[in-house]
């Protein structure tokens, strides 16, 4: 396994181009098995989560080629299984979108429990609940979730919880759906827009992504033959964004969209870093006086986004005084507090809420990344500590951010990955 090596204290400048949105690719690689013919995927981030989709994909009959760095053309003409249960599923959360696909496809779906990142309770209920009002059977045997229906129908499907998750993979079985599906108190998240892009392009009648009423109508037939391009990915522009403003670094952070970054901005500027947003990049200036304390809450888009609270965690500790987040979508994601205090953080953990006293040096020493954003947080805080920090752990960085190590050595941040037989995490 490897490791990273991270010397600190450098200041990030220079140009970054962000890679296509992780959450978005892995819910259009899924998307596309409600076809059968040809797609071109474009701004494809090449990450580890992205592999391990198009390898669970493959084991159906998908088929993929690989245009240029970051086009991928996927076909899925030869797909005609509807059972996934192989290792890859227990890796990856997001082969839960399996079930709305294969389901939508051939009205029948067999698959493991998916994986992911563990920082706390993650059910699928919602998603039952809504392949249940669709018409779909559910059962759960020796570990695979079932789902059978002799045909779907369209039915009113009111989200108890908004859930990302389950909003995306309703849409999926809805498509092909008699009649109107309507999902109330649906995710607004960006990639849910670009999924439903995705789909509509195939065909589908989908309206209102992006807001909390999502109206499908169900049509007969979905043609492939088009290309989509993934939008950007919103939280790696965020952790390049707070990599600069930790590091009082002066970095352009190109293909963005500023509008999907604006709560970040907001604290951004709150916290004294200058911003200044462009029509497809922000460029993050060096600040002229100190970080400023903040309090943050993490909730669903619009709001602040869960996967740059642990980003933002490092920032805080570099503000004089006592900043709070507030966790409110994960009930545990504060455990890789646990490595940062190795490095000499000052924090303080209750229940969903973290107290941060900033503007205490840290100090590198060897540290391990407990999950994918937590692994983020782990290179931050190599990047503003004093002296080395070796990071292991780090397939989970891999499972999100295409070529790290290198965007940032391109920032001038004296960081290296070394490959080896490093002792990993049981995590």
């Amino acid at each position: 396994m490897d490791k990273l090596i991270i010397r600190g204290q450098t200041p990030l400048k220079g140009e970054v181009t962000v890679s296509g949105a992780k959450n978005a690719a892995l819910g259009v690689l899924p998307a596309a098995l409600l076809i059968r013919g040809v797609c071109t995927l474009e701004n494809v981030p090449d990450i580890l989560d992205i592999d391990r989709m198009k390898q669970i994909m493959g084991t159906l009959g998908a088929l993929f080629v690989s245009v240029d760095r970051d086009t991928l053309q996927v076909d899925t003409t030869g797909v005609s299984a509807f059972l996934s249960t192989g290792d890859d599923m227990h890796r990856l959360r997001a082969s839960y979108y399996l079930m709305g696909a294969l389901l939508g496809r051939f009205h029948e779906a067999v698959i493991t429990f998916p994986g992911g990142c563990d920082f706390g309770n993650r059910p699928i209920d919602l998603h039952i609940k809504g392949f249940e009002a669709l018409g779909a059977s559910v059962s759960v045997d020796h570990g695979c979730i079932h789902l059978k229906a002799d045909k779907l129908v369209g039915a009113p499907i009111y989200l108890d919880v908004v859930s990302v998750g389950a909003t995306i993979n309703i849409m999926l079985a809805a498509v092909y759906a008699e009649g109107v599906t309507t999902i109330e108190n649906a995710a607004k998240e960006p990639h849910i827009v670009d999924i439903a892009t995705f789909l509509n392009a195939l065909g589908a009648d989908v309206k209102g992504a992006g807001t909390d009423t999502i109206k499908i109508r169900g049509v007969r037939e979905l043609i492939g033959g088009i290309t989509h391009s993934i939008i950007p990915d919103q939280i790696e522009a965020g952790t390049f964004m707070v990599a600069a403003a930790a590091t009082h670094g002066d970095v352009l952070v190109k293909n963005v969209i500023p509008k999907h970054m604006e709560s970040l901005t907001a604290k951004l500027l709150e916290m004294n870093v200058p911003v200044e947003e462009l029509d497809d990049s922000i460029h993050i200036h060096p600040g002229t006086g100190p970080l400023t304390k903040a309090n943050i809450k993490t909730l669903p888009y619009p709001g602040f986004p869960t996967d740059l609270q642990p980003p933002v965690a490092v920032l805080l500790m570099q503000a004089k005084g006592v900043s709070t987040i507030t966790e409110g979508i994960w009930d545990n994601r504060f455990k890789y507090l646990e490595e940062l205090r190795k490095m000499g953080a000052d924090v303080q953990v209750n229940g969903r809420t973290a107290m941060i006293d900033g503007g205490k040096p840290l100090s590198g020493c060897s540290i391990q990344a407990l999950d994918l954003r937590a692994g983020a947080a782990c290179v931050l805080a190599g990047l503003v500590a004093e002296g080395e920090t070796e990071i292991t752990n780090v397939q989970y960085i891999d499972r999100g951010y295409e070529n790290l190590v290198e965007k940032l050595q391109a920032l001038g941040a004296d960081i290296r990955r070394e490959t080896g037989c490093f002792p990993e995490s049981s995590q």
